[in-house]
């Protein structure tokens, strides 16, 4: 007996990353559209989610949330925080997991998160791409290894409509590259350069934003020491890769009542 498919919403399903997400969900046997949102005011209200390649969804894109997830079994939202939180409210209310791809959220919102995954299954990671999950896996243990006489600095770029700095997976970086040598990414983070700095700190860790045209995102993690230099780079040229890994978190929500899970948990990597 075939299984039935995983019905998936995408939230943001008018702009780049949702008709990646809905161009993702329809190539999938596996997978069906049962949902599409987008703000209220979007001239793409009312029409069908697939209208943007052609294809006839049966699913027409609205800004009413539980009319949108009303047959959804997990939501895929690359959107805003503020968005996305009110989201997560209606799928805790309706029983609805989620793959949580947005980023720049605060500490506030997310114990919020935190507190939605007592009720309903969440994985949320600030990059979905299985290689940027695989990278940071190499980045601990680069860490660790190069974890004397070695400056460490964290290089990334993006299209020029991304509204945070750093991005959310340079962070992620900092965050892994911090815990590895057991330092606090608040406490030795440098974010600016300007001026007469002095002498760099040895237990720095230092961030480089770029922002310009279309790059789909590109990150570069250099540890430079004296006669070499190490550099762990991901480059992304399309956001497939950030599609098919949202996908792969949906389906391993699809057993799970509850909690909070990262793409280390997806994919197994511990």
């Amino acid at each position: 007996m075939t299984a039935s498919p995983l019905r998936i919403a995408v939230a943001g399903a008018s702009g780049r990353m949702g008709r990646m997400l809905v161009e993702a969900v329809l190539a999938a046997p596996d997978c069906a559209m049962a949902g599409a949102l987008d703000v209220a005011g979007s001239p793409a209200l009312g029409q069908d989610a697939g209208a943007f390649a052609g294809q006839h969804t049966g699913v027409v894109i609205t800004s009413d949330l539980r009319t949108g997830l009303a047959n959804a079994q997990v939501l895929i939202d690359f959107t805003r925080p503020e968005g996305t939180l009110a989201h997560l409210a209606v799928c805790r209310a309706l029983g609805v997991k989620a793959v949580i791809g947005t980023t720049g959220f605060s500490e506030a919102q997310k114990a919020e998160i935190a507190a939605h995954a007592g009720h309903i299954a969440l994985v949320m990671a600030p990059n979905m791409s299985v290689g940027v999950n695989v990278v940071l896996k190499l980045l601990d243990q680069a860490a660790r290894a190069l974890n004397q006489g070695y400056d460490i600095e964290v290089i990334e770029a993006h299209h020029r409509h991304k509204v945070d700095a750093p991005s959310g997976t340079a962070l992620q970086m900092g965050e892994v590259l911090a815990g590895a040598l057991g330092r606090n990414l608040k406490d030795c983070a440098v974010f600016a350069r300007e001026g007469v700095t002095g002498e760099r700190d040895p237990s720095s860790i230092g961030f480089a934003t770029i922002r310009g045209g279309d790059i789909v995102g590109d990150h570069t993690v250099l540890f430079a020491g004296t006669g070499e230099r190490i550099e762990i780079s991901h480059k992304s040229s399309s956001r497939a890769g950030y599609a098919q890994g949202s996908l792969r978190a949906a389906r391993f929500l699809a057993g799970r009542p509850s909690g909070l899970f990262n793409m280390n948990d997806v994919l197994g990597l511990g």
